[in-house]
């Protein structure tokens, strides 16, 4: 049974940044927010974005609800495609949380269009499993001062959904899980719009990708370090040519991938059925988060999300953006049609200046 955080807990780790961008802070602060309207974020759009708009304008039983979340608008000058990123889909993998929000305050996009969800599943931002040893919240410093950030859990919170957790979750197209996967974002792709709370939020996601054309989608995960997931690219069968493309030129630049296709058989997932329900080409990518080792194992009550060092956050940020200017530049090299013009950091300049140095 997942619970609340408690304010009487606290877990804090302090480390002294020789440069700007590193952590300063990773601890569960004040407690996370409890069950409750949209909760707000510290995202600060950059000069790239055209519109920030919400999830709730795609299916408007959202509008007001804890699964309510901004979507932000990037629009070149040059029409192109529109490539979508998501960040979020579970609160507690943060790297996906955090890439999406360097797009959102970085990037600028000259041909295309660009719409990005720091915070796909918010309800999943409003509570931290710190029982188990995951934080509240990560700090990190930035140009304009020291910024926190929420660090959610898995899972829509348990009094958002509408309805107990069922014995067991049977998806609709035949997939089984056990019954608390009902609230996993990942697990109810394409949703419902007469759904549970996490069937509504996967729904107002797939109308989005259908109403605004999207070409490209990608989700952004974190896996436990000794997972087969750990540095994956996940790709629908109908964009696989292109992912093995785009590793291969990631290869060259140092970074090391896998590759998998989403299987027909696991349902539910965003990469399988974003991809079977609209034209998008849809791919997951996942990182490697210390803090996704076993619930309450040694290895999670003592890991630091941030400044690990064989993982830390900048590296595990740098590589989902390198990723996805990879496979987008992969769509470019193999379709003269497929025009897509965006600058943003990457790997490079996040080794070079640290995570905290790339936000606003």
């Amino acid at each position: 049974m997942e619970r609340m955080a408690h304010s009487s807990f606290r877990r804090v780790f302090v480390v002294l940044p020789a440069v700007l961008g590193l952590a300063v802070l990773v601890g569960a602060g004040a407690a996370a927010a409890g069950p409750g309207p949209y909760v707000s974020h510290d995202i600060r759009p950059g000069a790239g974005v055209t519109r920030v708009g919400w999830l709730s304008e795609y299916h408007p039983a959202l509008k007001g609800t804890p699964g309510d979340t901004r979507v932000y608008v990037l629009e070149g000058s040059e029409p192109g495609a529109t490539v979508f990123v998501a960040g979020g889909t579970h609160g507690n993998e943060i790297a996906g949380a955090m890439a999406a929000t360097v797009l959102v305050e970085k990037a600028v996009v000259t041909q295309g269009r660009l719409i990005v969800i720091p915070r796909a599943n918010n309800s999943a931002a409003t509570y931290a499993e710190i029982e188990y040893g995951d934080p509240g919240q990560i700090w990190l410093v930035t140009p304009s001062g020291p910024r926190a950030f929420r660090y959610g859990a898995r899972r829509t919170h348990p009094d958002h959904q509408g309805v107990p957790d069922p014995a067991v979750f049977v998806h609709p197209l035949g997939a089984e899980f056990e019954g608390a996967e009902s609230r996993n974002l990942d697990r109810v792709h394409p949703g419902r719009a007469d759904g549970t709370l996490t069937e509504q939020v996967s729904y107002a996601i797939v109308e989005l990708l259908r109403r605004e054309k999207v070409h490209v989608a990608f989700d952004l995960h974190e896996a436990g370090p000794t997972s087969r997931l750990a540095n994956m690219l996940v790709s629908h069968p109908k964009g696989l040519e292109i992912g093995a493309l785009a590793l291969l030129n990631l290869e060259y630049e140092g970074i090391s991938m896998k590759l998998e296709h989403s299987s027909v058989d696991f349902r539910g997932l965003s990469h399988r059925e974003w991809g079977d329900a609209t034209p998008a080409y849809s791919y997951l990518i996942e990182t490697p988060n210390p803090a996704q080792a076993s619930a309450g194992s040694d290895e999670r009550r003592n890991a630091d999300p941030v400044n690990d060092p064989e993982s830390p956050l900048w590296k595990r940020v740098g590589t989902h953006l390198d990723t996805v200017r990879s496979v987008l530049d992969a769509f470019a090299m193999t379709d003269p049609g497929f025009a897509f013009s965006y600058a943003a950091p990457g790997y490079a300049e996040l080794e070079a200046r640290g995570l905290g140095a790339s936000l606003n």
